[in-house]
């Protein structure tokens, strides 16, 4: 597995290798074994979650879930096109508000570790695009919040247009937001990348 650091401190985009022939390819998409070989010792994922948005533009986020319930997702794309993005809201941080995208698409098989205290949130650039993925702790509706998608200053892309759900249109823009998270340094397994 290639595992490539990125701006934001914790958050790592990990490729795992394809073997194929003829027929197709075989993926690890995730091997704890090999990320520790690499020194990456993530938490352990409770849940996975897998969704569907039928139209380009769809634009899910910024969400993230608060203590005691905070989530980490690693985060990829099953069929289709997506922009994903990371948010630093741990209060203290270094890097608090800044943001980190990446394109994830079946064809690349790129995969983006979001670690507890940032924003998630992506947007469809094909149809009928999939995005699965495993989390470290289980939903829990009374820690689910959210920032607006336009409040961060992501580029999301030439001209978007969002189709948002009810709930991310009206989100608070990150500079209302009080968030629940504190930095409390680096992550170990920085160090050893």
């Amino acid at each position: 597995m290639y595992i490539e650091k990125t701006p934001l401190p914790g958050v790592l985009v990990l490729v795992p290798k394809r073997i194929g022939d003829a027929r197709g390819f075989f993926s690890e998409s995730w091997n704890r074994k090999t990320l520790l070989a690499a020194g990456v010792e993530l938490p352990e994922f409770v849940q996975d979650n897998h969704s569907m948005s039928a139209a380009i533009g769809t634009l899910r986020g910024l969400h993230f879930q608060s203590p005691p319930h905070a989530q980490g997702k690693l985060v990829r794309c099953g069929r289709g096109r997506l922009f994903d993005v990371a948010v630093d809201i741990r209060k203290g941080s270094p890097t608090y508000g800044q943001w980190y995208g990446a394109e994830l698409s079946f064809e690349n098989a790129r995969q983006l570790w979001i670690p507890a205290g940032f924003l998630h949130g992506f947007v469809t650039r094909e149809a009928d695009t999939e995005i699965a993925y495993k989390c470290t702790d289980h939903y829990a509706p009374e820690c689910d919040g959210g920032v607006a998608w336009d409040s961060v200053g992501i580029d999301w892309g030439d001209g978007i247009k969002p189709l948002l759900s009810a709930k991310d249109a009206g989100a608070p823009a990150l500079a209302d937001f009080d968030s629940p998270f504190t930095y409390a340094g680096p992550f170990d397994y920085e160090a050893r990348l």
